[in-house]
């Protein structure tokens, strides 16, 4: 199955705009979330990940990184200060 031509000098997000025409949000803004519902949206996207990478057009695909980077950074900015496992940590 074919989808859109794929330019290997940008990547999907950087060109969403091609695709969406106006370039608008998809989704509730993630300022407007509770946290429980900002967490339940990242568990979905993160549980449909890699289907989207693997499958999905070149547009759901940006949509996808799109919507993620959103959320994440929603949910960075509320929480800066976010207890880091030490067992995550690797040797620099």
């Amino acid at each position: 199955m074919m989808t859109e031509s794929v330019r290997p000098d940008t990547s999907p997000e950087q060109r969403v705009t091609e695709w969406d025409g106006d370039g608008g949000m998809i989704g509730v803004d993630p300022v407007e979330l509770a946290d429980e519902d900002l967490i339940r949206e990242m568990r979905s996207l993160h549980r449909t990940r890699l289907d989207t990478l693997r499958h999905a057009t070149d547009s759901a695909l940006a949509n996808h990184l799109r919507r993620t980077a959103e959320l994440e950074t929603e949910y960075l900015a509320r929480h800066p200060g976010r207890e880091v496992d030490p067992h995550r940590l690797r040797d620099a």
